[in-house]
């Protein structure tokens, strides 16, 4: 099971940067460059989603929960927020959502 969340958390980090760039060229006048490693780094986070053993679904239902806590770790790291209770306590939610499918996995 950990390798399996060290694999989401590899593909919510591909992901949450693929489209960070694009936006920092959008909303924050980066260079148009931004959307070559964009692209790759959403390239990565497909191929990553193809390396769970898993039907499709129960990957993405899992993913979702991992990928609410990296976004919320980004946003106090990359975007200096400071987190809220509610924010740690979703995060939280989300992640034992995830545990819970995962550990079915092989089960169903």
């Amino acid at each position: 099971m950990f390798t399996t969340i060290l694999l989401f958390f590899a593909t919510a980090l591909a992901e949450i940067i693929g489209c960070f760039l694009p936006w920092l060229w959008l909303k924050k006048n980066g260079t148009p460059w931004l959307l070559v490693p964009a692209a790759v780094s959403l390239m990565l986070f497909v191929w990553l989603l193809t390396l769970h053993p898993a039907a499709s679904g129960r990957v993405y239902a899992a993913y979702g929960g991992v990928y609410v806590v990296t976004a919320l770790i980004w946003l106090r790291l990359v975007d200096g927020v400071r987190l809220s209770l509610y924010d740690w306590l979703g995060a939280g939610v989300a992640f034992c959502g995830m545990l819970i499918i995962v550990a079915g996995w092989g089960r169903a």
